[in-house]
């Protein structure tokens, strides 16, 4: 392929840029050899005419085709040069937002500056397990990839994290440690894991800072070894760190900080616990302020300190030493706050002695301050004679106190690292380790000095290692494919490590520079240039003669020797360490003290002698000089040789960190410096090794599937695939060099791969041509055949228009001779009826006038005849209202009359409170009141008229006494008082009428109140008609509201209801999978203790006791109690603290049990107090009588007369049973033996009927024998009334009762005249009878007392009972009195609504009484229903099995040689087996038991036999059989799924063995609910005597694990077929084209052989699970419920895979995928499991497809998918847009404008924020009731379970 070829018109090629580095252009001109330059068009259209330089003929670099941009793998890049790297990392960088990116062995990080959710936990699982080329690149695939060779290659692994400062080092490195302490857990409850995590906040306070690069930039270096055991479990981890900048401690340059520790003490200074710390803010302190803005916007120092806390509290850091690091921290603020003073010579200087800072220094450090004083502003010089104490000046003086200052933080920070890794330490033995090397990046600043070139000389080590681990990775690959091996030159850096660390390198000459006594930078400087002046990687400045240059892999680089030495002896003034030493604390004195120092030196008084402190300090400054001969150099060489022998002997992994810009932007990309990182990074470098050999590699298969387009129709015939292949590209690429054939791979140079695109895209291109040829050829052809036919139909329509308008002429010629005729009739027919209608009109009119007059003539007698009418009616009318109105004056008299009656007895009524209480009794209170105040009105009005009266008739009498002065005075003489008198006589009168007045007055308001009143008396009437009318109307409105309400809350309930109940079943089911997976840990753990023991022997468990020890688990049968709650606590001692505390339902249950034990206590100590009061009363009542008191002999003679009776009528039954036997016997001889048995069972019947008859005798003759033993006993008593007295209460143990005094002498009596003279009563006792009747009356006696006693209690009881109900009446009554009294002082709307909330509660209260009583009568009905069935059954049982014991027998004596026939029929469906038996029928039943040997058996068989067997310990009411029976069962199954964790068939077996007993445990319940659909026979086989719902509840919890594990082991064998079945096969061959892939699809994590899976073998496998299940008798529920769960987790693999592959997101796997869908659709409808809802659990990964497959341009292309993608989140939605990867050239891809517009459409979605789904998510099982047609009786039990021990009952 020439370049002519390669560089012709329209081909896309990259040119340099000041401004973006590489730009993009297209050639407008085909290149010729020889031309000088390029015909160029830009993107932006301008033309350019680029040069060529002809010398060395260098072309411009081509560009990819489009359809390789955006690649995970920078190496799947058919042209690998720097601008497409550059362009791919931008375009997936800014377009797809992906951050990651492999570069081969490499992972490109770029710092988004933003939080992205993809490191959540659920994408952890995601990429567990995952090959590395599976997957999107992400730093978790490089920790997998880490930790599965670890555990294949059983190597240790090391992941090396570079970049330079803000390119995200500790962020990817805080991952990959969060990734192995996720996966990798710990082996032991230590939490390791955590504490590992725990450890970043604390490196990150002490070890990080703010820079002007990174607000969180890593000050040092460090690696962390995370150590595994051989199970690849986390034990522990270790920490190495390397050159902490201390420099920053006491110096920071503008807008950078100090370390986060410094900010986040001072933030928490205000804490109780920090006052002594004296901290204020960070701008008060020197050493935080330098920067200027001491925050960092979006950080809390405070609660960042809180986690700083935190953390060394996990890892063990004591409070106090917490305290008192703190205290160091802070003593170093308040140290770079002391002022120091210059004096005036300028040669010293002095610090203030009352300064705070220095005082807090050292209370802080527990130093003195004298001394601290004196030794910082002075230093001593020793000679060999003398030591002499001199001054410094004020710079010296600051420089010696920031150097202790960092030395003490650099002692700081290495104890706690130390301390760290002791917690982090662990004493098992490391298997292998993970190694994570977070350490700088290469830098270069305007000013470099010692740190830079130590971090540069680190990044040149490791250049080195990457270059020879990428060379020897090249050379592995090409020797693995047996390719031609030929040296790749690549940039080696040695000589460069040589300048600086070989002999008399850079770093020797420091060294030897620091030893000088007066050494210097210049010197060392001119050293270097007089040394290195030759060497190529060496360089001496043109301007200055302090500074030097070293060439570096990554760039040159400037360093200025002004302070190497300093910073490279770290001197610290040794006076002032060992003050430090002395320090009173431990802690601050252990950071000084070295090893070699067992003895610290002791504190120096405060004398003012300072050579003798000095003096007795000098020997451990000796061996103190010994020890710091090793400068930081030396030092930092030497650590840093350590790790490359560490990285050299692990398989290391690299990530490099790049910084998009300089700024902080989120998602902004800076194309300069991320080139300049690049390059220093050695991600170029890569690409130039793999570009200098074959970096573009295909595998035959994908090779062919990609090009075989290109292959010929004769070479497709050929089925090697190797051979098609070579042929194709020996005839494709005339050059061999340009590709090789290996042994698995083609290989490839570079540039081929985009030659072969190009000859595809043309060869589609050349085949589009054609078919778009032939459509059009096609589409022509068919136009011309619709014109032609088009024009023929023309011509036809148009010879039939002609035609038409022929014959329509013809016709209207003859319809106009037709239209004259009409029109002439027409004429001559108008004329004619003119004439007639005016003859007819004339007529009319003349005949008008003659019926008008006759009319006239007639109207004048009508009119004559009304007005007589008229006259006649209105006299007739007058006489009838005269009439009319003297019978109504009649009436209304008589009604008057009528209505006053009534009227009065209305008011006599209305006068009544009844009546009044009647119209509303809420208003009495009202009316009370009224009648109240008209009372009080009346008594007013009475005493002003009897004051009235009273004033009246003092008035008249005074009127009258002056009528008579008035009399006297006119008699008498004079005239001269008669003016007066008539004065007074006025004023009387006026007086006497304004009296009257006031009395009227008075008379009137009284009048007018009473008005007032009765007016207001009947409003208020009215007011409450109507409150009455509204008070129903809302009666009603309310019933209405309530039935419509108490529907809508029913139907919210409900489906609350619901919703609560499916998570409290999912919640329940995860808990009983937590308790399985504790239980199965549990199990583990004691076998690995027995393991590590080894202990000979065995210990066997107690009987009562499970081999699983899970007896505890499972409660007893609620019919059985166990006893006390002693007994039940005895026993869990015996099983031991750990059973005790593994079951709290036992102890609750024993709890419940030890309460009702107590009431029942309590119940019967008040029954005992009331029968002792009632004893006591007796006592009292009645009079003493005498007590007798029966000597033992007397018992033993009633037993033994007792016993001659019992013998002698054994004798008797005995004779009759003879008799009966021989009557028997005689009848079978006579008769034929099948008539034989009717006659035996008339005779039996016979025979019973005599029994009876004398039993009846026999009841006559003790009642008439009773009556004359106590007529004789009444006799002898009068003749012996002073024998003792005997307490009969003591003799006759079946009589707890009162017995009466008469009872106990007869008893005594008849037992003495037995022992001594059984001769006087031989007349009545011929063959013993007579003791036992009267024994037998004396019980009767008893009997009848003891009801009697029983019956007066009762009634007691009863009484006491009403007596309680008068009381509670009474209350209640009391209450309601309350109540209406208070009623009635309310208004009457809230009386209205007090009575409608009273009567609601009290219908409620009484509906909830009702409810319980309607409970416990059908609980105590059920009780006595089952226990009626019980006794009937074992009357019947009894009757039949004496009936067959008879017949059986007989038949033995009369025929041996007879068989019972019809043995099924009498099987009962119950099994008997012995108690040693059980641990057998577990083993056969259970344990050993294989479902291959159940093939042709009843589905479910062992769940019918164990329920057989439970029913027969049933039926004999042996609790201890069915507790010990469900035990062993339930413990047995657990074993052998325990044995058999994997196994889908025996699990499968066990869960619908475990169901089908659950379901008969509750079919057989003899609970109602569960019987509809038994028949007769099945309710026969019901548990008679125990309820095993707790056992029930056990098997479920059982069921629920055992469904679960279920799901675990299909999900096992599923998870590995789905992504390959759903996304790689091609279910629609030759519709997915492969892409070129890259490093990572021939990684190491690659298996050999080929893993994939078509969606066949996902079918067969689930056809293959259907079978088992429906096989072996699995509820159909469940089984739908297990496919649910299933296609789930087909849905959640398959979308989690499509999120994070790239390679998959396309159309064509869109299609495959609905194709897929479809399919697994289909088979769904063909098993009839469409109904389970696993179709809806696929949604998701439908619209996904669809979503795929989706145009995607426009706005209305944006709302289709946001209309149709509801299932999927926003964060899905834009991700698998973003991921949208074209797979041909004719495919477009997703623009960001259109992702953006969806996400402005999506916004108001509240979607969670995880992005994957969980496909650890498991449905809540539900078991559905399910019982079983079979009988127990019809059920075979084959030979082959080896149950012959089994009895058919």
């Amino acid at each position: 392929m020439s370049v002519g070829e390669l560089y012709s018109q329209c081909t896309r090629v990259w040119i340099p840029d000041p401004d973006e580095v590489w730009r993009s252009a297209e050639l407008t001109k085909d290149y010729k050899e020889g031309d000088k330059s390029l015909q160029l068009r830009l993107e932006d259209e301008t033309i350019l005419e680029y040069p060529i330089d002809i010398q060395h003929n260098q072309l411009p670099f081509l560009r990819n085709p489009d359809i390789l941009v955006g690649e995970n793998d920078l190496t799947a890049l058919s042209y690998l040069h720097e601008p497409a790297v550059l362009h791919n990392l931008k375009v997936r960088f800014l377009e797809s937002n992906h951050i990651y990116t492999y570069c081969g062995i490499v992972l490109v990080a770029i710092n988004p500056y933003e939080q992205l959710p993809i490191y959540g936990q659920d994408v952890i699982y995601a990429y567990s397990g995952q090959n590395m080329g599976d997957m999107d690149p992400h730093i978790f695939a490089v920790a997998e990839e880490a930790y599965k060779q670890m555990a294949r290659d059983e190597k240790n692994q090391s992941i090396i994290v570079s970049g330079e400062s803000g390119a995200g080092k500790t962020v990817s490195a805080k991952y990959a440690m969060r990734y192995f302490a996720t996966v990798g857990g710990s082996a032991s409850e230590t939490n390791i894991e955590e504490k590992v995590l725990a450890s970043s906040p604390i490196m990150e306070a002490i070890g990080n800072a703010k820079t002007t690069r990174n607000d969180n930039s890593s000050r040092f270096g460090k690696y962390i070894q995370i150590g595994f055991d051989k199970r690849y479990h986390i034990i522990g981890a270790n920490m190495r760190t390397y050159l902490l900048e201390k420099s920053r401690v006491v110096f920071q340059a503008d807008d950078e900080r100090n370390y986060h520790i410094f900010y986040q003490l001072c933030a928490a200074a205000g804490l109780p616990e920090f006052k002594e710390l004296a901290l204020t803010s960070a701008e008060d302190f020197f050493y935080t302020s330098q920067g200027g803005d001491t925050s960092i916007e979006g950080v809390d120092d405070a609660e960042d300190f809180e986690k700083t806390r935190q953390a060394f509290t996990l890892l063990g850091v004591r409070e106090s030493h917490q305290i008192s690091i703190f205290k160091i921290i802070a003593s170093i603020l308040h140290l770079g706050s002391v002022e120091i003073q210059a004096e005036r010579d300028g040669d010293s200087c002095s610090i203030l002695p009352q300064d705070e800072h220095l005082s807090n220094f050292c209370r802080l450090l527990g130093v003195e301050h004298s001394q601290m004083e004196h030794w910082l502003c002075h230093r001593k010089l020793v000679t060999t004679s003398e030591t002499y104490v001199k001054t410094m000046s004020l710079q010296q003086v600051i420089n010696a106190r920031n150097a202790l200052a960092k030395h003490i933080y650099a002692q700081l920070f290495s104890w706690i690292v130390e301390h760290i890794n002791k917690a982090l330490h662990t004493s098992l033995k490391q298997h292998s380790f993970i190694g994570v090397l977070d350490i700088y990046g290469f830098e270069t600043f305007e000013v470099n000095s010692f740190e830079q070139f130590c971090i540069n000389y680190a990044n040149e080590k490791l250049q080195q290692q990457f270059n020879s681990h990428v060379f020897k990775l090249e050379q592995e690959e090409y020797m693995k494919e047996q390719i031609p091996w030929t040296l790749i030159d690549f940039y080696d850096n040695q000589p460069c490590i040589d300048l600086i660390e070989a002999k008399l390198g850079i770093l020797d000459l420091l060294d030897e520079e620091c030893k000088v006594p007066k050494g210097t930078d210049q010197n060392w400087a001119q050293k270097l240039y007089d040394r290195h002046s030759s060497s190529q990687h060496f360089q001496k400045p043109r301007m200055s003669n302090t500074a030097f240059i070293v060439i570096h892999f990554a760039d040159k680089v400037e360093y200025l020797s002004d302070g190497f030495l300093e910073k490279n002896r770290d001197t610290v003034y040794e006076e002032q360490i060992n003050i430090l030493k002395a320090s009173k604390f431990p802690l601050v004195a252990d950071l000084f003290h070295d090893d070699k120092d067992p003895i610290p030196a002791t504190t120096p008084g405060k004398g003012s002698s300072s050579k003798i402190n000095i003096r007795s300090a000098r020997p451990p400054m000796k061996v103190s000089n010994k020890e710091h001969k090793k400068t930081v150099g030396h030092q930092f060489r030497t650590s840093l040789h350590l790790l490359m022998e560490t990285l050299n002997a692990t398989t290391p992994h690299y990530v490099r960190c790049i910084k998009p810009n300089d700024e902080k932007l989120p998602f902004h990309f800076d194309p300069k410096r991320a080139v300049q990182q690049l390059r220093a990074c050695g991600v170029l470098e890569t690409i130039r090794i793999s570009a200098a050999g074959y970096p573009s590699r295909w595998a035959y298969h994908d090779f062919f599937n990609r090009y075989r387009v290109l292959v010929k129709k004769r070479e497709l015939a050929n089925t090697d695939k190797k051979a098609i292949c070579r042929s194709v590209l020996e005839n494709l690429i005339k050059d061999p060099d340009k590709f090789q054939f290996g042994r698995t791979k083609i290989f490839f140079r570079a540039g081929q791969v985009a030659y072969l695109e190009k000859l595809r895209a043309d060869k589609f291109r050349t085949a589009t041509i054609m078919i778009q040829k032939t459509v059009r050829g096609w589409l022509q052809k068919v136009k011309y055949h619709r014109l032609k036919g088009a024009t023929l139909t023309l011509q036809r329509y148009c010879r039939g228009y002609l035609a038409r308008r022929l014959a329509e002429h013809l016709r209207r010629t003859r319809a106009a001779v037709v239209l004259q005729k009409y029109y002439r009739m027409q004429r001559a027919h108008q004329a004619y009826q003119r004439i007639r209608r005016a003859a007819i009109i004339i007529q009319a009119f003349t005949r008008a006038m003659f019926v008008r007059r006759t009319y006239r003539q007639v109207l004048m007698e009508h009119k004559a005849t009304i007005i007589q009418k008229h006259v006649r009616g209105w006299m007739a009318h007058r006489h009838f209202q005269r009439l009319r109105d003297a019978a109504i004056v009649i009436q209304c008299a008589f009604r008057m009359l009528k209505a006053r009656q009534e009227l009065k007895a209305l008011r006599i009524e209305a006068r009544s409170a009844e009546h009044l209480k009647r119209l509303n009794v809420g208003m009495e209170n009202k009316v009370v009141q009224l009648q109240r105040k008209i009372d009080e009105q009346n008594k007013e009005f009475k005493t002003l008229s009897e004051q009235l009266s009273v004033t009246t008739s003092t008035y008249t009498m005074e009127v009258e006494r002056l009528k008579k002065e008035l009399e006297h005075y006119r008699q008498s003489p004079g005239e001269d008082s008669s003016p007066r008198l008539q004065k007074e006589v006025e004023s009387l009168r006026t007086e006497l009428q304004r009296a009257h007045s006031e009395r009227k007055i008075l008379e009137d308001a009284h009048s007018r109140e009473k008005d007032e009143l009765r007016k207001r008396v009947a409003d208020l009437e009215q007011e409450n008609a109507l409150l009455k009318d509204e008070k129903e109307q809302l009666n009603s409105q309310i019933l209405c509201q309530s039935k419509d309400e108490f529907a809508q809350n029913s139907v919210k309930e409900n489906l609350l209801m619901k919703k609560e109940l499916e998570e409290e079943r999912s919640r329940y089911q995860n808990l009983v999978k937590e308790y399985s997976q504790l239980e199965q840990r549990y199990d583990n753990l004691r076998d690995e203790m027995s393991i590590i023991k080894q202990t000979p022997g065995h210990r066997r468990n107690p009987s009562n006791q499970s081999s699983l020890e899970s007896d505890s688990n499972y409660p007893s049968i609620s019919t059985s109690e166990i006893g006390d709650t002693e007994d039940a606590l005895q026993q869990m001692e015996e099983i031991g603290l750990e059973k005790a505390a593994m079951d709290m339902t036992v102890f609750l249950k024993l709890q419940k049990r030890v309460r009702e034990l107590e009431q029942e206590r309590k119940k019967l100590q008040v029954q005992l107090e009331k029968r002792e009061q009632q004893d006591s009363k007796k006592v009292q009542v009645e009079p003493p009588q005498t007590d007798i008191d029966v000597d033992p002999d007397a018992d033993l003679a009633y037993n033994s007369l007792k016993r001659q009776e019992l013998e002698s009528e054994n004798k008797k039954l005995k004779n009759d049973l003879n008799e009966l036997r021989k009557a028997i016997a005689d009848q079978a001889t006579q008769n034929n033996s099948s008539h034989g048995s009717p006659d035996s069972y008339n005779l039996l019947l016979n025979q019973l009927k005599l029994a009876h008859e004398e039993l009846e005798v026999r009841k006559e003759e003790v009642l008439i024998l009773r009556t004359q033993i106590v007529s004789a006993d009444q006799r002898r008593l009068a003749s012996r009334n002073a024998e003792p007295n005997i307490n009969a209460r003591a003799s006759w143990p079946n009589s707890e009762k009162h017995v009466d005094q008469e009872d106990a002498i007869e008893a005594y009596h008849g037992v003495c005249q037995t022992n001594s003279k059984t001769e006087d009563w031989g007349y009545l006792n011929e063959d013993g009878e007579l003791g036992l009747a009267y024994q037998g009356l004396k019980q009767v006696a008893r009997l009848l007392e003891a009801q009697l006693q029983a019956q007066s209690l009762e009634h007691e009881e009863e009484v006491e009972r009403l007596k309680d109900q008068l009381e509670a009446l009474k209350e209640e009554m009391d209450k309601q009195q309350q109540t209406f009294c208070q009623t009635l002082l309310l208004s009457p709307e809230a009386q209205v609504e007090f009575g409608v909330q009273q009567e609601i509660s009290r219908l409620t209260n009484e509906n909830l009484d009702l409810k319980e009583l309607v409970e416990k009568l059908e609980k105590n009905e059920r009780k006595l229903k089952k226990q009626l069935k019980i006794y009937m059954k074992k009357v019947q049982d009894l009757e039949a099995a004496q009936a067959l014991a008879q017949s059986e027998r007989k038949r033995h004596e009369l025929n041996r040689q007879v068989t019972v026939q019809r043995k099924e029929k009498d099987f009962q469906g119950m099994l008997e087996y012995h108690k040693e038996d059980e641990a057998l029928l577990i083993r056969n039943l259970v344990t050993d038991l294989k479902p291959q040997m159940l093939s042709g058996a009843v589905p479910c068989l062992p769940a019918y036999i164990l329920y057989m067997c439970i029913r027969h310990a049933d039926y004999t009411n042996d609790d201890l059989k069915v507790h010990a029976l469900l035990t062993s069962t339930i413990n047995g199954i657990k074993k052998v799924l325990k044995k058999h964790n994997d196994d889908f068939e025996m699990t499968s077996f066990w869960l619908s063995n475990t169901c089908r007993l659950l379901h008969c445990l509750k079919q057989y319940s003899g609970d109602e609910g569960f019987m509809t659909q038994n028949t007769a026979k099945q309710n026969e086989h019901c548990l008679k005597n125990f309820d095993l719902t707790e056992y029930r509840q056990v098997l479920s919890d059982l069921s629920i694990q055992i469904y679960q594990q279920l799901i675990k082991i299909a999900e096992g064998v599923l998870q590995p077929m789905i992504v390959s079945a759903m996304l790689e096969n091609e279910s629609i061959q030759g519709l997915s084209g492969v892409k070129p892939t890259g490093y990572r699809k021939r990684s190491s994590s690659m298996a050999d052989g080929d893993n994939s899976y078509c969606l066949e073998a996902i079918i067969r496998q689930m056809n293959a699970f259907h079978t088992v299940m429906c096989d072996q008798g699995l509820d159909p529920e469940i089984i739908l419920q297990v496919f649910k769960q299933l296609f789930y987790m087909i849905n959640a693999v398959t979308l989690n895979n499509l999120l994070l592959r790239k390679d998959v997101c396309s159309w064509s796997t869109g299609m495959q995928l609905r194709y897929n869908i479809s399919q697994l659709e289909e088979w769904l409808r063909g098993r009839n499991l469409h109904q389970s809802g696993a179709v809806q659990t696929m949604e998701p990964l439908i619209q996904a497809a669809q979503l795929l497959q989706l145009k995607k341009k426009t706005q209305e292309d944006a709302e289709a998918i946001c209309s149709l993608c509801t299932s999927l989140s926003t964060q899905q939605i834009v991700k698998i847009l973003n991921l949208y990867t074209p797979l041909n050239e004719f495919e477009e891809r997703v623009t960001v404008a259109f992702i953006r517009t969806i996400q402005a459409q999506l916004q108001e979605r509240n979607d969670p924020q995880q992005l994957l789904l969980d496909a650890k998510h498991m449905f809540p099982v539900l078991f559905p009731f399910n019982p079983s047609s079979l009988t127990m009786d019809s059920i075979h039990i084959p030979a082959c379970l080896n149950l012959e021990f089994l009895n058919q009952v």
